[in-house]
């Protein structure tokens, strides 16, 4: 009986004997500490994978100028270039060879000193030129200017309701289109060689090298 007792009163001291405790995690070293401060969290790492991989609408196997191998690797302008070929798609009337002749000039951008830039407003020109041209497309009333040292007429005419959202500035018969550019006061629209900068009813002009002094004609 005393034996039974004492197997049971050992079996009772190994139930509650207490469960091992896993070893505290290791505090990063030096060589860790990097590593942990640049973690990405997974939802962000996901997303920005998500984005890389998304190709273009052309085959990046086949990219041969500087411009294209740029887009294949460029979750941005890759993205234009999808965009640029659904509204293409959508321009029944757009005259291929003007296509063909865009995807030329945007190839010529490994002329630029900056080759992103080039590329990327090589696509948002000709998206918000598709979309002018589309049918029923709205045109705004183009805001026209009196500018100083100069006899030929200035107009900007602002597209804000489409994507990207942009401005036609004419000066006499040249035009460029713009696009909205950072500023701490004030609209400001630009692209290379151009730049257009209005703060409190007064606008400066640069129109490839042409500086201007400008105010609205009321």
């Amino acid at each position: 009986m005393k034996a039974l007792l004492s197997c049971i009163a050992l079996l009772l001291l190994a139930g509650c004997k207490p469960e091992a405790v896993a070893p505290a995690a290791t505090v990063p070293g030096p060589a860790d500490t990097g590593a942990a401060a640049t973690a990405v969290p997974a939802g962000q790492a996901d997303a920005a994978t998500t984005a890389a991989v998304v190709p273009p609408s052309f085959d990046c196997a086949r990219a041969a100028s500087e411009a294209e191998k740029l887009v294949c690797r460029d979750a941005e302008l890759a993205a234009l270039d999808r965009q640029l070929a659904a509204r293409y798609a959508e321009a029944k009337d757009a005259d291929p060879a003007v296509q063909r002749g865009w995807a030329k000039g945007r190839d010529e951008c490994w002329k630029q000193q900056d080759l992103r830039l080039c590329v990327l407003d090589a696509y948002r020109t000709r998206l918000v030129e598709l979309a002018i041209a589309a049918s029923g497309a709205a045109v705004p009333k183009p805001v026209a200017f009196r500018c100083s040292n100069n006899r030929e007429p200035f107009t900007m005419t602002y597209y804000n309701d489409i994507d990207p959202q942009a401005a036609v500035m004419m000066l006499g018969n040249d035009q460029a289109i713009v696009f909205p550019q950072p500023a701490a006061s004030g609209a400001k629209y630009g692209r290379v060689g151009v730049e257009y900068w209005e703060h409190q009813g007064e606008a400066s002009v640069d129109f490839f090298g042409n500086k201007l002094s400008c105010t609205p004609v009321k």
